[in-house]
């Protein structure tokens, strides 16, 4: 009999802390990447506790949903490799990765807080991108080849991490694609020549 799926488990308890923090301000405040208490009080679980909880239901349910589809098919990829924890081993350790050059940024900064699992998501976007680069992305209803997804992705987090302003910590989405592709490259070095073969022929992909 197989195991309840990690990705099913992950997006369950995700889902179940922030419908909780929604409502209740000091867990949110417990949960959440505030630098200065880990800086001044160690709170180090606030680099994977940021990541359970979001400022809104669209935030958490646009992550969830990239979760399920992405998730389901790189889970039976790092468990193969890394044992049955595998992916939830990938996925804890995106979160720490993806926001720990934000952190060592506002390590100071009193002002700052940044909440969600879209680093953590974006590193499984990513991974799934390495092994299907011509996948089909839908962005809302438009179809699109995932390399293409991924370059215009990456493009728009530089200018927007730049430009600021918008609230979002697109840094952490910068980082997290980053982990992603590096972490499975380093894993399987056989994922990176797949995904240049890949590109010179669709059908490989």
């Amino acid at each position: 009999m197989r195991a309840m799926s990690t990705t099913l488990i992950l997006i369950a308890i995700t889902c179940a802390v922030s419908f909780v923090a929604f409502n209740n301000p000091k867990m949110t405040d417990a949960l959440i990447l505030w630098p200065p208490a880990v800086t001044r009080d160690n709170d180090y679980y606030r680099l994977m506790s940021y990541g359970l909880v979001h400022g809104n239901f669209q935030h958490l349910l646009f992550n969830m949903i990239t979760l399920y589809f992405f998730g389901r098919v790189m889970e039976d990829f790092y468990n193969a490799s890394l044992g049955d924890f595998g992916f939830a081993f990938f996925y804890v350790l995106g979160l720490v990765a993806s926001i720990l050059p934000t952190y060592l940024r506002h390590r100071s900064d009193a002002s700052y807080r940044s909440l969600g699992a879209s680093g953590s998501v974006s590193a499984v976007l990513f991974a799934f991108i390495l092994l299907r680069p011509w996948a089909t992305i839908y962005i809302y209803v438009i179809p699109v080849p995932a390399i293409i997804y991924a370059g215009a992705y990456i493009a728009y987090s530089i200018y927007m991490d730049r430009r600021g302003g918008d609230n979002v910590n697109h840094s952490a989405h910068l980082w997290g694609a980053a982990y992603g592709a590096v972490f499975t490259i380093a894993m399987e070095p056989r994922v990176f020549s797949h995904f240049l073969a890949s590109l010179a022929d669709p059908h490989l992909g």
